[in-house]
């Protein structure tokens, strides 16, 4: 390249190529001078016609150019690039040498050999100040080029110290007594202030990185031990601080059915308020662990994960060894999936919310199989957990060396022909729970097989090339992908099975396609879920309520049978019954003649039959009258009147309206098991005062209590079958009413405890016809 610098800076550039030949380019570029090699390249011979050229085309344009463009010949100069080889610029350099004489008269000259050249480069006296500053070529053709020293002087000038001239080989000092920035304007020595050499420091930064590199290797070989240590030590949960939970606080938490019977609810008082927990029994282990146990618990208590249930540790009491777990409020996933109620398939459970079911189990599994704990083991639908924000969590996972592994209908196959846990394994159980989530059916549902132990053996051992699988079909597209999903997990092969990670994200593409499909977007689907759950959550409440108080009516009615009703109504409103003193009432006892000889011909059921047909008779004559059923104690029947409410000189009459109607039906009751046999019974009644109160917290009774009890039970035991045995007292009220009772009198009559009484015998009612049955006249 050839570059001329023009008016105002400009430049022009001119190209020589070897295949070209001339080109001209009117870029503005920078420019260098370069020297030239004594080597002369036999390529030199192919670049002269090029050159020949360049003459030519100089003429040329010094002669048309403007003015203006132009400056004086001797500027133009050799640029060198790079990557263009150096023979051009020897023959440029040596056409430099009569650059006077072509300037002023335009030398056209060229010089066409070796022979030419050869003279001009071994000129010894030519000389060159160019852009790279002076220099002179010597007899070889080589540039000798001058070397300056620069310093810096203290008020920050650069300026030369001395200069070499390469070519006379000396150096001219340009300042003798420099302003050097040194202390002392001396040279610094070549050695530290310290008197360290190189080598002493090197070896001093080797010794402090060898001990440095010791030091940190041993704080993380005692960490790595002291970690270690630590994950081999395990100190149980304290049972004073696990607090059974109270019932009077159940309405704190929602208690569900537990779903295993060696789970306890509590409360753990180890945070700021009252965490409830469960207990999970761990029963191959007295509480003793091994190292590797020890490791594997520490291990446990590092999980903490949205999709896992928090494990707290274990605590050992005198009947056994408990792991505690977090408590989630809604229960297992089998306790939802059979609620069908409260969680129906149309308004809440539809198949987007069944996907997110799945999906977070796929989430829990998926870090627990990349975390330290590595596999489950025992994946299952009853250790899915649902918390109060509908967010399903597994639990019972770990404890692989305390727990062993069982048969059933989530175990893969594999592993029931040789037991073990394995990741794949849990793949399968994953099938298995999803099965049971699209159809909300029995774990490992099939239409033609029911048997657990025949499902086993099937699974275990499959015949042919089928194998035996739960039931499963879709319809739509989406429910297609799932189901190919489902069916890839409980592949025969384990290595066909999917992982985790790959579930997770399927179920992610199925989720986002079902939101895709529908015209509505993620938060109106969501608002309508709630609106829908709400309408469902009224109506439930509307059939609870409904329920309750069917329930409720049936409870107080139960109660208005075993108690009073004004027993009843002070039980519900103040939660007890204080005892009662009446002043007069009427006690009714009857017992069956021969009781034991007819028990003795009888089977238990027979009797039961018998009384059970006996005394819902009385009872039905009793609504026709104010009395009120004490007690059955066996064969005997005990009846009050006067109590608990009060209906002055009523009672007497009462009882004995009662008597006379219970007397006449026992002379129509026939014997079942027994027939042609009669069955006679004896019937005491006496007035007097009695107390009277509600006994005992379960199963309460209002029991009455004084002289007059005793004393018509003697009434009753002293007299006759078939016959109504009487007291003066009673005789004495019945005669102050307007009812004509007809009596007989039976005499002084003794009475244990109480002497020689006078009794009677109740006949009947004047004007009224009674077929009471002839009493035995022996």
């Amino acid at each position: 390249y050839l570059i001329i610098p023009g008016y105002n800076n400009v430049c022009f550039c001119v190209c020589i190529s070897q295949d070209v030949g001339l080109t001209l380019t009117i870029p503005v570029i920078s420019a260098g001078s370069f020297g030239l090699s004594c080597d002369y390249k036999e390529k030199l011979t192919r670049l002269l016609p090029p050159a020949r050229k360049i003459s030519n085309f100089f003429v040329h344009f010094w002669n048309e150019t403007w003015s203006g463009l132009k400056t004086h010949w001797s500027t133009a100069y050799v640029y060198k690039q790079p990557d263009i080889s150096e023979e051009c610029f020897w023959y440029i350099n040596a056409l430099e040498a009569a650059t006077a004489q072509f300037s002023s008269q335009i030398y056209r000259k060229v010089l066409r050999s070796k022979e030419e050249i050869s003279p001009v480069l071994s000129d010894p006296n030519r000389i060159s100040n160019r852009m790279g500053g002076h220099y002179e070529l010597d007899e070889n053709g080589d540039r000798d080029t001058n070397f300056s020293v620069m310093f810096t002087t203290g008020t920050h000038q650069y300026k030369t110290l001395f200069e070499f001239d390469t070519s006379n080989n000396k150096t001219q000092l340009n300042h003798n007594n420099p302003d050097l920035p040194w202390r002392g304007s001396r040279l610094p020595d070549d050695k530290p202030a310290n008197g360290l050499q190189t080598h002493d420091i090197i070896v001093i930064v080797l010794a402090i990185s060898v001990v440095l590199v010791t030091a940190v290797a041993l704080l993380f070989y005692r960490q790595n031990r002291k970690q270690r240590f630590n994950q081999k030590k395990w100190s149980h949960i304290n049972p004073d601080l696990i607090i059974p939970v109270d019932y009077r606080e159940t309405n704190l938490i929602s208690l569900k059915r537990c779903f295993h019977l060696s789970v306890l609810l509590i409360f753990f008082p180890l945070f700021p308020s009252l965490q409830p927990v469960i207990l999970k029994e761990l029963r191959q282990t007295d509480g003793n662990f091994s190292d590797d146990q020890r490791i594997e618990l520490n291990s446990l208590l590092r999980v903490d994960y949205y999709n896992l249930t928090k494990f707290y540790g274990t605590v050992k009491y005198e009947y056994g060894v408990y792991g505690v777990f977090e408590y989630c409020e809604r229960g297992s996933l089998r306790y939802v999936l059979n609620d069908k109620i409260s969680y129906p398939d149309e308004s809440f459970m539809d198949l987007e919310f069944k996907i997110s079911v799945m999906y977070d189990i796929a989430k829990g599994m998926s870090y627990l199989h990349s975390s330290n704990i590595e596999m489950h083991g025992r994946l299952k639908s009853t250790n899915c957990v649902v918390d109060n924000r509908m967010v399903v969590k597994i639990t019972d996972f770990g404890c692989n060396t305390i727990l062993t592994p069982g048969k059933d209908l989530w175990t893969a196959p594999e592993h029931m022909r040789v037991e073990g846990f394995s990741q794949k394994g849990d793949v399968y159980s994953f099938a298995v729970i999803a099965q049971e989530i699209i159809l909300r059916e029995c774990p490992f549902y099939t239409e033609n097989c029911s048997d657990l132990a025949e499902k086993l053996y099937k699974v275990q051992c499959p015949s042919g090339p089928t194998i035996f699988r739960p039931y499963l079909n879709f319809e739509t597209a989406g429910e297609q992908e799932l189901y190919v999903l489902i069916k890839s997990c409980w592949d025969e092969d384990p290595e066909k099975r999917p992982d985790f990670k790959k579930i997770e994200s399927t179920l992610g593409k199925i989720f986002s396609n079902l939101h895709n499909q529908a015209n509505a977007s993620y938060m109106d689907n969501l608002i309508r879920r709630l609106q829908m759950y709400s309408r469902n959550l009224e109506h439930l409440v509307e059939e609870r309520t409904a329920l309750y108080k069917a329930e409720r009516d049936r409870a107080d009615q139960l109660n208005f049978m075993l108690l009073p009703g004004p027993v009843v109504r002070s039980l519900k409103e103040t939660g007890r019954v204080e005892p009662e003193l009446f002043d007069e009432v009427t006690i009714y006892f009857s017992d069956i003649v021969g009781f034991t000889t007819i028990c003795h011909h009888s089977t238990p059921m027979e009797v039961v039959d018998m009384l059970n047909d006996m005394y819902k008779n009385f009872d039905s004559i009793l609504d026709n009258h104010d009395v009120y059923k004490v007690e059955t104690i066996g064969d005997a029947y005990m009846v009050a009147s006067g109590l608990p409410r009060r209906n002055g000189n009523r009672h007497a009459v009462d009882i004995s309206l009662m008597a006379l109607d219970i007397l006449e039906f026992m002379g129509t009751f026939q014997l079942k098991h027994l027939p042609g046999i009669p069955l006679w019974i004896r019937i005491g009644v006496h007035s007097g005062p009695c107390a009277a109160g509600v006994v005992g917290n379960k199963m309460p009774r209002y029991c009455l209590f004084g002289d007059t009890v005793n004393t018509a039970s003697r009434m009753e035991s002293t007299g006759l079958p078939l016959r109504i045995h009487v007291s003066q007292s009673t005789i004495s009220i019945l005669q102050r009413t307007d009812c004509q009772f007809e009596f007989e009198k039976r005499g002084e009559t003794y009475l244990k405890g109480k002497g020689k009484e006078m009794t009677y015998w109740l006949k009947g009612i004047t004007g009224q016809k009674y077929n009471l049955p002839t009493p035995p006249t022996a």
